[in-house]
């Protein structure tokens, strides 16, 4: 059956599994096959890969033509995908899609040409594995550097982490050994493996975002549209195969499990994120307020608190344990502040002011006005969490959470476009105005494009352009994906279709006031 669409008049079919894929998963498929093609001649392939030697391979990283047709096939791609996901957006804002297992099949299909595909936006994924090859060889990743590594940078590490110690938890640690003692020394098998695993955390979003929006009344396609189904966890969690995908997935299924009445298991799950990386702990206090219940006083949550600790401090003492780690990890935590990206807004505040006071002759003082500016988004970070904890009445846990995770990420010392991604599906879960959402959307195509500069798709040179130039392309490719059409327009510039992602009905709005933290009767 077909419906008139509110925006352009277009019917949208709702029955025809065919007719379905070819409206909304197909352009998808396409769009990453076309990113994909771009991946083998600019991706993240080590020289000593067997993969160079491939001919077209060979032909794509080596020559100009080559050079040119890789890049253009990034932009082109991400272009085209996020003009692909806008109409399915649209379409499932205007309630024509609402099937979740349609949903999960679209993204099966969009995630499928990107399995095999070389790393694109990171090359991370080989310092996971050879932090595997380091605890192979007796070395702890907590005290040292893959440097100690023999080929550990013909095995594709970015010098920039050869002496720094790992970030990581025990379970990932764990899943890193694993997976050096399985591909042995092909660079190409460690990549899929990785891949594989953050895979495995977005089946975990796809599967407990619908399954937590529900609980907060908002509807589920439309959170798994907005939270899974995003073009940045295609391109940091699947392309990019960051761990960051497993730590959020095992939290937000945490969440769903303790919200649905088991919060211990809930606590081990989310525990578990927090050691694939350290900062998914931050949802165990919020966790805590689930445990103890909504309305719970003071002491009552602090009980529920204790009760936390201890579940994740056995669980903890057990895995790690298992996997022979020490407690080094809580002192490599400050690993990713050594780098300095004007991305976060304290860290760019300290750069300013830095090079501004070296420009009015005052002397280098860079490290000291950027430490400065980071202590003090710090200092911020920790009081909004700590509120959020203390003060959680009017609001659900995972509200909560959401803030308190978007709170780290914008006064944090380094900002990534994947570390949005730790916030995006706890939002699109809990809920958002509709001027939320086209903020939420306008990121996502700032970042999308910032994304397809940074991988050296338009950074570099394209038909001899200059680097601004290039970034001027890729903008107009973005722009015109965003503009195309007038449903693309109405989400991101406001119209009937972009209304939020908000409760619809009664039962939706007394499903989320359940939730809500309201203290003693």
């Amino acid at each position: 059956m077909a419906s008139p669409d509110p925006v352009d008049g277009v019917p949208v079919e709702q029955d025809s599994g065919i007719a379905f894929t070819l409206r909304y998963a197909v352009p998808g498929l396409v769009a990453m096959a076309v990113l994909a093609v771009g991946a083998l001649g600019v991706g993240w392939i080590p020289w000593e890969s067997a993969l160079v030697d491939v001919p077209l391979i060979h032909t794509l990283r080596t020559t100009d033509a080559g050079q040119f047709v890789s890049r253009a096939s990034v932009i082109l791609g991400g272009a085209l995908f996020l003009q692909a996901w806008l109409v399915v957006g649209a379409d499932v804002l205007a309630g024509h899609v609402r099937d979740i297992r349609r949903l999960w099949a679209v993204l099966a299909l969009w995630c499928a040409p990107l399995v095999l595909a070389p790393p694109l936006f990171s090359r991370d994924v080989y310092s996971y594995w050879v932090q595997g090859k380091l605890m192979l060889a007796g070395g702890d990743p907590y005290s040292s550097g893959v440097a100690t590594i023999p080929g550990w940078f013909r095995d594709g590490v970015d010098p920039m982490w050869q002496y720094t110690p790992t970030p990581y938890g025990p379970l990932f640690l764990a899943l890193s050994r694993g997976v050096a003692a399985l591909v042995g020394d092909n660079h190409y098998l460690a990549v899929v493996a990785f891949r594989l695993i953050a895979l495995g955390g977005v089946a975990l979003l796809a599967y407990y975002v619908p399954r937590l929006a529900f609980h907060c009344g908002i509807d589920a396609s439309k959170a798994l549209w907005l939270g899974v189904m995003n073009p940045l966890v295609l391109m940091h969690f699947v392309t990019g195969a960051h761990n960051d995908a497993l730590m959020i997935g095992l939290v937000v299924a945490g969440m769903a499990i303790a919200i649905e009445g088991s919060p211990m298991l809930g606590v081990l799950l989310v525990g578990l994120g927090g050691m694939v990386k350290p900062i998914g702990l931050l949802a165990l206090p919020f966790v805590g307020l689930v445990w103890a219940g909504t309305q719970a006083d003071l002491r009552g949550r602090i009980v529920a608190w204790v009760k936390t600790a201890a579940t994740f401090a056995l669980s903890y003492v057990v895995l790690a344990g298992v996997v022979g780690t020490s407690l080094g990890w809580i002192r490599a935590l400050t690993t990713p502040g050594e780098v300095k990206t004007w991305l976060s807004p304290a860290t760019a505040v300290g750069l300013f002011t830095g090079n501004l006071l070296s420009w009015i002759g005052l002397g280098d003082h860079l490290d000291w006005t950027v430490s400065i500016s980071r202590a003090i988004g710090e200092i911020l970070a920790v009081g909004i969490v700590a509120w959020l904890c203390l003060k959680p009445k009017g609001r659900t846990a995972l509200r909560s959470l959401t803030l308190a995770f978007l709170a780290v990420v914008a006064l944090g010392p380094v900002v990534q476009p994947w570390y949005l991604l730790w916030a995006l599906p706890l939002a699109a879960a809990s809920g958002l105005t509709a001027r939320e959402l086209r903020i939420v959307v306008i990121l996502t195509a700032g970042f999308t494009l910032y994304g397809l500069w940074e991988t050296s798709a338009s950074a570099d040179s394209l038909l001899e352009l200059s680097d601004g130039l290039a970034m001027l392309a890729a903008a107009a490719a973005i722009g015109l994906a965003v503009t195309i059409s007038p449903r693309e327009r109405a989400l991101v510039f406001g119209g009937e279709v972009a209304h939020g992602l908000m409760p619809e009905d009664q039962p939706a709005a007394a499903r989320r006031d359940r939730l809500v933290v309201r203290g003693p009767a």
